[in-house]
């Protein structure tokens, strides 16, 4: 029996979710776990995995669709089974008007696997065949747009290729196609260029010195005419302006000595054989200090306290179209080389827009570090649903008292925001004195 494959929901408050591309191809075999297709919703862009093993068939969404979350846009089936074609509106099978034309059986199966409905397919003898079919899917990959020249030329082009150079502003008869025919696929329309001055978030290793690796390039929030953003981008727009909207900030600061955080860290390499950032102690002790206090480890929702088992830390992350936290499940549980190396992989597929699902999820605390930017202290808005978020600074010297006689130190400025509703002053201020003492003596780990 044919399994469907759905737009997921990854949370509560998502209703639709934009197909962007199939990984797989109609009718190519899949593995259980394997990604099909790349999905943008509400929080990232995600890859869509394989929900069983089999043949990738009955297609019902083109890239560029944005469908209801729940609705099933393919059919994994079997190798023997011809899984039936199913509507936009995701019918189920032998529904629809597809039983009651006239067409071969490989005209059907060749249909189901490109999601053709098809009645939408006209042919002179009345009854499709196999070229029939095949001629309609390619009408429809490649079709032709209109110009405002004045020769009234048409440029053949993908649709995906006509929305990337509409939403870039690149006249599409300057472009040289490779398709067939000269057609304009996406690999031809080059990638705009915004100019931006602003580094973005990240969390690579707190340091003073200059970054390692090139910095990412926010989009302009007003790309375009209309000034149109991304979906990511807008909805963490509408996200974090909820958020300070609905839930009461407060916030905690603290200057604390970081002499022997320093000095943890190339011990840390060595031992671990890994590239361990700051990023990855702060990780660990934020873990270690949360399990302590378990009572920071809530959600406000529905008016009541939501309390969770598992410590599962998140690590703000900007991308070139918005800010996603990918997370860091049970970090209380893992090593220093465990959190170094499932960080660096978190971060390289949120770069690369390959998260799964599962990678955004059930986050309870967050982490925001500027430091890499020279950002001495900020305050960060709370990621909801969770209780807290911490505002991480950079690493800097500061004359500070040592035994009562002036001696300068690298210090770093921790900030706390809170959610009130979830936490109140005393608990909050609790919390971040038993992480501040954590980083100035990292060896109370071991007690």
């Amino acid at each position: 029996m044919a399994t469907n494959v759905i737009m997921p929901a990854l949370e509560l408050a998502q209703e639709t979710g934009k197909l962007l591309r199939w990984i797989k191809a109609p009718g190519e075999t899949v593995r259980k776990g394997e990604p099909i297709a790349e999905i943008e919703t509400d929080k990232v862009t995600i890859e869509l995995e394989a929900p069983a093993s089999g043949v990738l068939s009955a297609v019902s969404a083109q890239e560029g669709d944005v469908v209801p979350v729940g609705h099933t846009i393919a059919q994994i089936a079997a190798p023997t089974e011809v899984a039936s074609t199913l509507s936009p509106q995701g019918r189920g099978q032998g529904e629809g008007p597809d039983a009651r034309v006239k067409a071969s059986p490989l005209a059907r199966k060749i249909a189901g696997e490109h999601g053709v409905d098809l009645a939408r397919v006209k042919t002179a003898s009345g009854k499709i065949e196999k070229a029939d079919v095949l001629a309609f899917v390619e009408s429809q990959r490649v079709v032709a747009a209109p110009t405002n020249g004045s020769a009234g030329r048409l440029v053949a082009a993908s649709p995906k290729a006509r929305r990337l150079a509409a939403e870039r502003g690149i006249d599409l008869r300057a472009l040289k196609g490779s398709g067939p025919g000269g057609a304009v696929l996406t690999l031809d329309v080059p990638a705009a260029t915004v100019p931006s001055t602003t580094p973005p978030l990240t969390t690579g290793p707190l340091t003073t010195g200059p970054l390692t690796t090139g910095p990412l390039t926010l989009p302009s929030p007003q790309r375009g005419e209309g000034g149109g953003v991304g979906t990511v981008w807008r909805i963490m727009a509408e996200r974090m302006t909820a958020s300070w909207t609905s839930a009461p900030h407060f916030y905690l600061v603290r200057e604390v000595n970081v002499t022997r955080l320093v000095a943890w860290l190339p011990k840390a390499r060595k031992q671990t054989g890994a590239h361990v950032t700051y990023t990855d102690l702060l990780v660990k002790l934020v873990a270690a200090t949360l399990a302590q206090h378990p009572r920071v480890n809530v959600s406000w929702k529905d008016g009541t306290l939501e309390r969770h088992a598992d410590i599962n830390i998140g690590l703000a992350v900007a991308l070139e179209d918005g800010l996603v936290v990918p997370v860091l499940h049970k970090a209380d549980t893992l090593g220093l080389k465990e959190i170094a190396t499932r960080r660096e992989d978190l971060v390289a597929r949120a770069q690369s827009g390959k998260l799964r699902p599962a990678d955004i999820q059930g986050g309870v605390f967050t982490i925001s570090n500027l430091g890499m930017y020279g950002v001495d202290a900020f305050s960060a808005i709370v990621n909801p649903p969770q209780a807290a978020i911490l505002a991480v600074g950079r690493i800097t010297d500061r004359v500070v008292p040592v035994n009562g006689q002036p001696a300068v130190q690298p210090t770093m400025v921790l900030t706390l925001s809170c959610d009130h509703r979830a936490l109140d002053g005393a608990r909050g201020a609790q919390f971040l004195g038993a992480l501040a003492d954590l980083v100035e003596e990292p060896l109370a780990l071991l007690v």
